[in-house]
């Protein structure tokens, strides 16, 4: 038995033009908006605000983050499955990860992801659209029903 042809899924085309656009694009509307600050508040000025925010969006993001892992503990004391916890460090982690880079185009997209309401709404919108597919990827699945069958037993020795 050979295995189904894997068929790509349509969103995994429109991610290359969109990284494309990230990690060339981004960078260079940053270098942009660097230059102009720069050349208005000067150099050495553009370059200690760079490193204020990275300094401040990093205690911003441990303060959080031992937040989420807090209730993460939580939620796993209880037997509770932290889904929704895991998703909001994720998305703290992306929030430092844009910190860390310099330029304030990202900064700004930091610390927008560190206001707890906001990360709520993105997970929500998220839920909503993403079906959820307990399928592992790559996996072929033979049978669309669960079958349980019910019953007792007792060992004859």
């Amino acid at each position: 038995m050979r295995p189904a042809p894997m068929i790509p899924h349509p969103t995994e085309n429109a991610i290359v033009p969109l990284l494309i656009l990230l990690f060339v694009g981004l960078p260079l509307i940053e270098l942009y908006v660097l230059i102009q600050v720069g050349s208005e508040i000067g150099a050495l000025s553009t370059i200690l605000l760079s490193i204020l925010t990275a300094v401040i969006g990093a205690w911003l993001v441990r303060h959080q983050g031992f937040g989420i892992l807090m209730r993460v503990r939580d939620l796993l004391d209880r037997g509770e499955v932290p889904a929704i916890e895991m998703m909001d460090g994720a998305l703290i982690l992306a929030a430092g990860l844009f910190l860390i880079l310099p330029g304030f185009l990202t900064d700004g997209l930091g610390f927008l992801l560190l206001i707890p309401p906001l990360r709520r709404r993105l997970i929500e919108r998220y839920i909503r659209i993403q079906p959820m597919n307990m399928q592992a990827p790559g996996e072929v699945r033979t049978e669309t029903r669960v079958r349980v069958i019910e019953g007792e037993f007792h060992r004859d020795d």
